[in-house]
């Protein structure tokens, strides 16, 4: 027996607003059957005893533990910069120019 007949689909089609012609509504009933087929097929599966996943593999975090190590100081990030200006990076003005 079909899941879901040609009728069901017209149907299906008036409430989505979508203008099917009558060999489209044989084609997608068709398509439409064997898809529910397959997802009542997934049903029969006797899972009771299979867990919930949300991957077939286990995944482990492979973070680092933080750390604070040395760090350059002030002077020294800025002491390679082609430009500074009050203790900072100058960097060219981008925004608000005309193009």
């Amino acid at each position: 027996m079909a899941a879901i007949s040609r009728a069901e689909v017209a149907h299906l089609a008036r409430l989505s607003r979508l203008a099917v012609t009558d060999d489209e509504l044989d084609m997608f009933a068709g398509q439409l059957d064997v898809i529910l087929n397959s997802i009542a097929r997934i049903g029969e599966v006797t899972a009771a005893d299979i867990p919930p996943t949300s991957h077939s593999v286990p995944l482990t975090n492979v973070l680092r533990e933080d750390v604070i190590v040395p760090c350059l100081t002030r002077a020294e990030a800025l002491a390679g910069a082609p430009d500074v200006a009050e203790d900072r990076f100058r960097v060219p003005r981008i925004l608000d120019e005309e193009i």
